[in-house]
């Protein structure tokens, strides 16, 4: 008997090495499902169906595992409460009870299954940042086209196209970001203050600190 119930075991143990497996793969596809997204820029894709498709497969079968192994493990321990003789029919009961168990569920109730529930809020959170991501660099676009007329894109240190464009928050003045960092860094120590480059700025006192990236320059130097 116990040499019959240990091989039960084991089957079961073996279907919950399937169940994490099956866990490894569900992450996996999700994933790549956020990758797709990433790839396209938040555009609908027939490929993100189908993966959401294959997670409520994958769902399925984890569900269908899960509730033959509840089974499995009830019918067992009524075997080792009765007599012996119940062992012999415990193959018989896991199918009755497993096919009832099966019949009583929903597919609409995959919904709510953990790795479902992670793979909609993933991807609807992924197309939501997308969409943003898109709708700033369209923002950008039009801030770039507004500030090309009015922005002095060479360096008033190197006079050469900025390759790390950085703005002084105090004066509004554009610097590349190496040169100017290496001025500040030589007027400390020689205990002075750096003073803005650009001819006529009454800005005395240049800081690392007053330096934040452009991003609208930065993109600037990238297209030309």
């Amino acid at each position: 008997m116990y040499q019959s119930l240990s091989a039960v075991h084991s089957t079961v143990s073996s279907l919950k090495a399937c169940q994490a497996d099956l866990a490894t793969g569900m992450d996996i596809v999700t994933s790549v499902a956020l990758n797709l997204i990433d790839d396209q820029g938040g555009e609908e894709n027939s490929g993100i169906s189908k993966m959401e498709a294959l997670m409520l497969e994958c769902a399925k079968l984890d569900r269908e595992i899960e509730c033959f192994v509840d089974t499995v493990q009830q019918a067992t321990a009524e075997v080792t409460a009765q007599q012996q003789e119940a062992l012999f029919t415990i193959s018989s009961r896991v199918k009755e009870n497993f096919t009832e168990k099966i019949a009583q569920l929903s597919d609409a109730d995959l919904q709510t299954h953990q790795k479902i529930v992670a793979f909609i809020e993933s991807i609807n959170r992924s197309h939501k940042q997308a969409s943003q991501e898109s709708r700033n660099i369209e923002e950008l676009d039009e801030d770039l086209a507004v500030t090309q007329t009015q922005v002095n894109f060479t360096c008033p240190l190197t006079q050469e196209d900025m390759v790390n464009p950085v703005k002084n928050k105090k004066c509004n003045h554009h610097y590349d970001e190496k040169p100017i960092r290496i001025l500040i860094e030589t007027r400390r120590k020689q205990n002075k203050k750096c003073r803005c480059p650009v001819v006529g700025c009454g800005n005395k006192d240049v800081k690392e600190s007053d330096l934040v990236p452009d991003r609208i320059l930065k993109r600037k130097s990238k297209s030309t």
